[in-house]
């Protein structure tokens, strides 16, 4: 073996990625996981409902990285797991209908480091990939949650991967993404991603416009919000363009009678 090969320099940005596991169904695989995450120098471990953690299986299989599962974070819901990232990948084994459009690993891995070693006046830009129950995967409902959504290029024959197996995957090419990705510099006031919480504010404000405005039956709501966030999610949303829409929507509920200055007569084509 040449004993030349040294790994690269590890980024200060891995400590800017979360791993979420919704749901797991067994603690080996948490430990597992951790224990992948390890080796790869993450260590943010977050846990969505777990259905028992802690658990000495979960230390057994993580195989030294107690610290990981020490530090791990308890979640009731996904969305509290995501509060504060900017974009979150979620792995996922087949299509669905209305997500974005998919990416396979490498090249969401890519896109995530870019993310992640960027600066802004808010501070450093964190991010989550985001898998789900052994079983049953991420539930459509979760999986709209995340800006992203990728594929590992397995075997089609059987492309089944265990929890952990996935984690090493995804924390590989990370890490190899995120070691040959050097910071961006910060432009004030321009391009800063918005955080999944205030992207989650704008979509229930459309949601409370298009109910009081009579466009949306609450009874029979259809599928306008979850186009809405696919909408969102390819747009890449930062944080002044949240404020405008936000502000947007509530001065359509000002009192009418009065034109706004720059509101246009007629419906669009």
């Amino acid at each position: 073996m040449n004993s030349n090969l040294s790994a690269p320099a590890v980024p200060e940005s891995l400590q800017r990625v979360r791993v979420v596991l919704s749901h797991t169904s067994h603690p080996g695989n948490i430990g597992a996981a951790a224990r992948a995450m390890r080796t790869m120098g993450f260590s943010r471990l977050v846990l969505v409902n777990p259905k028992i953690f802690p658990d000495p299986q979960a230390v057994a299989m993580a195989a030294g990285a107690d610290d990981v599962l020490d530090s791990a974070k308890v979640c009731a819901t996904l969305q509290e797991a995501l509060s504060g990232t900017v974009l979150a990948l979620a792995l996922t084994a087949r299509r669905r209908e209305l997500a974005t459009e998919p990416l396979w690993a490498r090249a969401a891995a890519t896109e995530l480091a870019a993310v992640a070693a960027q600066e802004s006046e808010a501070g450093a830009s964190e991010i989550a990939l985001v898998f789900g129950n052994e079983t049953s995967g991420l539930s459509n409902d979760e999986l709209a949650q995340c800006g992203r959504w990728a594929m590992i290029p397995a075997n089609p024959d059987y492309s089944s991967l265990n929890l952990a197996a996935a984690v090493q995957v995804m924390c590989y090419e990370l890490r190899l993404a995120l070691c040959g990705v050097l910071p961006m510099p910060a432009v004030a006031g321009a391009g800063e991603p918005a955080p999944h919480d205030e992207v989650e504010g704008l979509l229930a404000h459309f949601e409370a416009a298009a109910v009081a405005s009579g466009f949306l039956d609450p009874a029979r709501p259809g599928r306008l919000m979850l186009r809405l966030r696919r909408l969102f999610a390819r747009s890449k949303l930062e944080r002044e363009e949240v404020s405008i829409l936000r502000g947007l929507l509530a001065s359509f509920r000002q009192p009418t009678g009065r034109q706004h200055p720059t509101a246009k007569s007629g419906m669009p084509d």
